[in-house]
């Protein structure tokens, strides 16, 4: 991984994504105590951070190898992101993905034209069915976020973060990014490295999911006891990656670790003061601004707001935190 990469991503993304803007809410600063600006990713195609990766990654590959079809694994952001990129390029995508992914997410991801193969998280082996289907197929795996091109594709969010800071003025700040596998986490801290040195990436995890954080502690990959169940399930994953966690140790200062309903409530202050939908996961950044102030020593903290597909029981259950 390194800034050409990152940049020849950049271009290739150029147009093709939605430059999301940095919001913000008097009432969301005086919570926190501080400036919090957001980056609504929930606003970016397919209503996740994904589509930036899933365009880098999909544009990489030679005529021959994408005509070929593309195969992935998600819970449901990644999947709907590879499904629409797939179709406008005009190539199939199969989608394996978990029996209790959220409904909203199982539909996106089919209405967009992705072929999707569900399974059993505790009795069946994703890896095992995609390695049978690419055998028979022929298809080109992209994970979620142990990918370089992915990981390029998310640090354009970083690149744009520098850039609109940059034109408001702010040079330092704590950066806060939901973190999974730490895809997103990384590709920002490396753009930021290039671009606004000054800036500290900060992963957020909800509890009971926070293996980047005890890693980052322990200064070693550490696994989560469990891998589903919770409400975060855009961000629940084993363990952190084999590429972004040394990224992430090099470059991100100590995660915070936000409740469900810590999520849940942010979710709903997101909707009241800036419009915009956050899904749990996607508001676990936003959550560790507001609701834990003595993590921070910087006047700014900008958060990713990652994705905003929520099943509406969800939001609904969101919405009476207020």
């Amino acid at each position: 991984m390194n800034i050409e990469m990152i940049t020849a991503a950049t271009n290739r993304l150029s147009g093709n994504v939605r430059r999301t803007p940095l919001l913000s809410s008097p009432m969301l600063d005086e919570i926190a105590g501080r400036r919090v600006l957001v980056k609504p990713e929930c606003l970016q195609h397919t209503g996740s951070f994904k589509y930036r990766g899933a365009w880098s990654a999909i544009s990489a590959l030679d005529d021959q190898t994408r005509a070929r079809g593309i195969l992935a694994f998600s819970s449901g952001n990644h999947a709907q992101g590879i499904a629409a990129v797939a179709r406008a390029f005009g190539v199939p995508a199969v989608i394996i993905m978990p029996s209790d992914a959220p409904k909203a997410k199982i539909d996106g991801t089919r209405a967009l034209g992705g072929e999707v193969v569900l399974y059993d998280r505790g009795s069946q082996s994703r890896e095992e069915i995609g390695d049978q289907l690419s055998a028979e197929r022929n298809l080109t795996l992209i994970k979620p976020f142990d990918d370089p091109q992915v990981i390029a594709g998310q640090a354009s969010c970083g690149v744009e973060i520098a850039q609109q800071a940059a034109d408001m003025g702010i040079t330092q700040a704590d950066v806060m990014v939901c973190c999974g596998g730490g895809g997103l986490t990384a590709g920002i801290a490396l753009a930021l490295e290039a671009h606004a040195p000054d800036m500290r990436v900060r992963p957020a995890e909800p509890e009971g999911y926070d293996d980047t954080t005890r890693s980052l502690a322990a200064g070693e990959r550490l696994r989560n006891q469990q891998e589903a169940g919770g409400l975060c399930d855009a961000i629940l994953t084993p363990m952190p990656g084999e590429i972004t966690f040394p990224i992430l140790s090099r470059l991100c200062g100590p995660g915070v670790v936000v409740s469900e309903e810590e999520a849940l409530r942010a979710m709903a202050l997101a909707f009241h003061h800036l419009k915009i939908v956050a899904e749990p996961g996607g508001a676990v950044a936003l959550a560790a601004a507001l609701f834990h102030p003595g993590q921070f020593e910087t006047d700014t903290v900008i958060c990713t707001v990652s994705g905003g597909n929520v099943d509406p029981a969800i939001f609904a259950r969101a919405l009476e935190t207020l």
